[in-house]
């Protein structure tokens, strides 16, 4: 049985991929402290504690913009990527719902059932990174709506304008929430929660794809490349 190795990251998707990745834990690590502070009973000087709080909330809120901004990058890539363009994937056509399902069985059967060409992304996989964006939005939002509360005077350093677009942006996730600033704020510590079991099966989903199909998927964000087999002796 031969291999023919299958190019799927492009050398920009792979760091955007990282850079996604890694200002995800950033966000999250400074996040819990924001939410529940579980370090400054370590702290030596007590008297510095009270600057913990402050330091994590603007590595968030920068980690954030990062985060966003890549994010923001992989949408774009979604329908205008010269390489692939993955929104063909989230078609509810015959084919990608017969996919969809092909995957899945795949997944459940631990590999007793492939139908389906896995040398390119899939539509179960489409999917599932389309809900990982839709979280990410959802975070962005109401994120936003938490920083612009605290703007209360409805000036920033850059003028009033900014404030004001992010209530014009932001306000309504208080409606759909339950109409307070506590209500969005636990929506947005649920939806980090809801990103780290999104993060779980995601590696878990690779490493399962590496070792049942045997065709080296984990390598895909490091060489960019995978291998599938082919008839060929």
């Amino acid at each position: 049985m031969a291999y023919k190795k299958i190019e799927r990251m492009t050398t920009f998707m792979r760091i955007n991929h990282w850079v996604v990745a890694f200002s995800m834990f950033g966000a999250i690590a400074t996040g819990l402290y924001i939410g529940h502070p579980y370090y400054s009973s370590m702290m030596a000087d007590p008297a510095a504690t009270k600057w913990v709080m402050a330091w994590n909330r603007w590595w968030h809120f920068m980690i954030a913009i990062v985060f966003d901004v890549s994010s923001i990058v992989v949408a774009y890539m979604y329908f205008f990527s010269r390489f692939e363009k993955p929104y063909k994937k989230l078609i509810p056509s015959g084919k990608n719902i017969k996919e969809f399902f092909a995957v899945l069985i795949n997944l459940i059967t631990f590999n007793r059932s492939k139908s389906f060409d896995s040398s390119h992304p899939d539509s179960f996989n489409a999917v599932f990174f389309f809900i990982f964006h839709l979280m990410l939005v959802w975070m962005l939002l109401t994120g936003l709506q938490l920083y612009v509360h605290g703007l209360a005077s409805g000036l920033s350093s850059i003028g009033n304008w900014w404030p004001a677009m992010l209530h014009l942006a932001t306000d309504w996730t208080l409606v759909v929430t339950g109409g307070t600033n506590m209500d969005v704020r636990l929506s947005h510590h649920t939806a980090m929660y809801a990103i780290i079991v999104w993060i779980m099966f995601h590696i878990y989903y690779q490493v399962w794809r590496t070792v049942y199909w045997k065709e080296a998927d984990i390598s895909i964000v490091v060489g960019g490349s995978k291998f599938v087999k082919t008839d060929k002796k």
